[in-house]
Protein backbone atom coordinates (compact mmCIF):
# COMPACT_ATOMS: atom_id res chain seq x y z
CA UNK A 1 0.00 0.00 0.00
CA UNK A 2 1.40 2.96 -0.69
CA UNK A 3 0.64 6.30 0.76
CA UNK A 4 0.98 10.21 0.71
CA UNK A 5 2.23 13.22 2.97
CA UNK A 6 0.89 16.33 2.20
CA UNK A 7 3.56 18.91 2.52
CA UNK A 8 4.47 22.53 1.30
CA UNK A 9 7.04 24.00 -0.49
CA UNK A 10 8.08 27.17 -1.81
CA UNK A 11 8.65 27.03 -5.29
CA UNK A 12 10.37 30.19 -7.60
CA UNK A 13 7.47 31.63 -9.55
CA UNK A 14 9.45 31.16 -13.16
CA UNK A 15 10.20 27.86 -11.99
CA UNK A 16 6.80 26.69 -10.99
CA UNK A 17 4.86 28.56 -13.73
CA UNK A 18 7.39 26.64 -16.34
CA UNK A 19 6.96 22.91 -14.10
CA UNK A 20 3.25 24.04 -14.61
CA UNK A 21 3.25 24.87 -18.24
CA UNK A 22 5.02 21.13 -18.96
CA UNK A 23 2.64 19.38 -16.80
CA UNK A 24 -0.10 20.47 -19.00
CA UNK A 25 2.05 20.15 -21.97
CA UNK A 26 2.24 16.11 -21.04
CA UNK A 27 -1.23 16.25 -19.82
CA UNK A 28 0.18 14.83 -16.10
CA UNK A 29 -0.58 16.76 -12.57
CA UNK A 30 1.86 18.96 -11.69
CA UNK A 31 2.35 16.74 -8.58
CA UNK A 32 3.31 13.66 -10.96
CA UNK A 33 5.71 15.96 -12.54
CA UNK A 34 7.46 16.71 -9.28
CA UNK A 35 7.25 13.11 -8.03
CA UNK A 36 8.96 12.14 -11.27
CA UNK A 37 11.97 14.60 -11.17
CA UNK A 38 12.46 13.72 -7.35
CA UNK A 39 12.50 10.15 -8.37
CA UNK A 40 15.17 11.08 -11.21
CA UNK A 41 17.21 13.40 -8.58
CA UNK A 42 17.38 10.44 -6.03
CA UNK A 43 18.03 8.22 -8.56
CA UNK A 44 21.01 10.21 -10.08
CA UNK A 45 21.80 11.04 -6.59
CA UNK A 46 22.33 7.03 -6.24
CA UNK A 47 23.88 6.13 -9.09
CA UNK A 48 26.52 8.40 -8.34
CA UNK A 49 27.11 6.99 -4.92
CA UNK A 50 27.57 3.62 -6.66
CA UNK A 51 29.91 4.54 -8.85
CA UNK A 52 32.59 6.02 -6.57
CA UNK A 53 35.90 4.21 -7.07
CA UNK A 54 39.17 4.53 -5.17
CA UNK A 55 41.73 6.46 -7.25
CA UNK A 56 45.30 6.34 -6.41
CA UNK A 57 46.61 9.92 -6.25
CA UNK A 58 48.77 10.63 -9.18
CA UNK A 59 52.79 11.59 -8.17
CA UNK A 60 53.56 14.27 -10.72
CA UNK A 61 57.87 14.86 -10.86
CA UNK A 62 59.52 18.08 -11.80
CA UNK A 63 60.98 21.33 -10.56
CA UNK A 64 57.78 22.92 -8.97
CA UNK A 65 55.78 25.49 -10.19
CA UNK A 66 57.34 28.46 -11.99
CA UNK A 67 59.14 30.87 -10.24
CA UNK A 68 56.46 33.66 -10.77
CA UNK A 69 53.65 31.29 -9.11
CA UNK A 70 55.29 30.27 -6.21
CA UNK A 71 52.97 32.42 -4.30
CA UNK A 72 50.00 32.54 -6.29
CA UNK A 73 46.69 31.06 -5.20
CA UNK A 74 45.10 28.35 -6.76
CA UNK A 75 42.62 30.54 -8.71
CA UNK A 76 45.68 33.03 -9.70
CA UNK A 77 47.42 29.73 -11.25
CA UNK A 78 44.52 28.45 -12.87
CA UNK A 79 44.58 31.95 -14.90
CA UNK A 80 47.88 31.77 -15.34
CA UNK A 81 48.12 28.68 -16.95
CA UNK A 82 44.81 29.79 -19.01
CA UNK A 83 46.78 32.67 -20.17
CA UNK A 84 49.60 31.01 -20.96
CA UNK A 85 47.80 28.01 -23.09
CA UNK A 86 45.96 31.29 -25.07
CA UNK A 87 49.47 32.71 -25.98
CA UNK A 88 50.40 28.97 -27.34
CA UNK A 89 47.55 28.91 -29.50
Amino acid sequence: MVTHMKTTIDIADDLFARAKALAEDKDVTFRALVEDGLRRVLAEHQAGRARRVNISPVVVTGNGFFPEAQNLTWREILDLANERHHDWH
